[in-house]
């Protein structure tokens, strides 16, 4: 299906969501945040698809929310019952991090490729996935508070298990600028690369190596990174015994150990589509 805040394409078995507002700086405006959860919903509808990767055009990768396309929204928040309204925006918030959640939750690695400004909501986006990669001119802003109100739809629940701390305190407290080799030193990026078209070609053959691999046991990979970020040590070791009991014994084992002894390339199933029993709105 079309989208109007960003393009769609697959190639093989890699997915990219590539952000196409480049003289609106790919700020996100209200259709952005069904959209990214619809193509989400999407990309798990389809099996072939075995790694995501997400890019933008023009200077900045985005310049996070769209102020003025939230006017009205924040206008109707200041009318009414006070206990309603609050209510209401509570559920309101809550369907905005759900734009975000669904990367997070996403069946594949999803990694990010920034040029420039990663401002506000790009950092909360950024911050649900699987890898980051960045150019040298990249940098990174919790803007949130430079207009006087609080991250909230993931960037402070998400960064603390990317960078140190005591760095994401500072970020979220003086809204200043990460540039890109603080970022790569504090481990929020993989990779800095000089100019975006490299940036690019590289970040699609990490995609292409992690989509070579069984699909299933990337899935099993993330499912268990995530549990274990998420809960403690003894949890999450519990969880995997779980986890291996009914997924160890796959016919992807043999066919790489076979493709090992015989030097080629191993060739993995798709995993099966969803039973699609309740579906998340389109």
């Amino acid at each position: 299906m079309p989208y109007e805040t960003f393009d769609f394409t697959v190639v093989g078995p890699v997915a990219t969501v590539t952000f196409n507002r480049p003289d609106k700086a790919n700020a996100m405006i209200l259709p952005f945040w069904q959209e990214l959860v619809d193509v989400f919903a999407e990309i798990d509808d389809r099996p072939e698809i075995r790694a995501v990767v997400i890019a933008s055009t023009g200077k900045h990768f985005t310049g996070g929310l769209d102020l003025a396309a939230f006017g009205n929204i924040a206008g109707d928040m200041l009318q009414g019952d006070r206990g309603r309204v609050g209510e209401q925006m509570r559920r309101a918030v809550a369907e905005m991090q759900e734009t975000f959640a669904v990367i997070d939750r996403c069946r594949v690695p999803v990694l990010a490729a920034i040029q420039g400004g990663c401002v506000g909501g790009g950092v909360d986006l950024i911050s649900a996935c699987d890898m980051r990669y960045c150019t040298a001119d990249a940098w990174f802003c919790i803007q949130e508070i430079n207009i006087g109100m609080t991250a909230d739809v993931g960037t402070l629940q998400r960064l603390p298990h990317l960078m140190p701390a005591g760095l994401v305190r500072e970020l979220a407290y003086t809204g200043r600028r990460l540039t890109a080799g603080e970022a790569s030193a504090a481990g929020l990026v993989n990779a800095v690369f000089d100019h975006q078209d490299g940036m690019l070609e590289a970040v699609a053959g990490i995609a292409r190596t992690i989509a070579a691999k069984s699909p299933l046991a990337i899935h099993g990979t993330k499912e268990m990174l995530n549990y274990t970020r998420d809960h403690s040590t003894a949890d999450a070791l519990n969880y995997m015994q779980v986890w291996q009991a009914g997924m160890f014994l796959t016919g992807d084992l043999m066919e790489q150990i076979t493709a090992n002894q015989q030097k080629r390339e191993a060739t993995f199933a798709d995993l099966l589509p969803a039973k699609k029993i309740v579906r998340r709105r389109r």
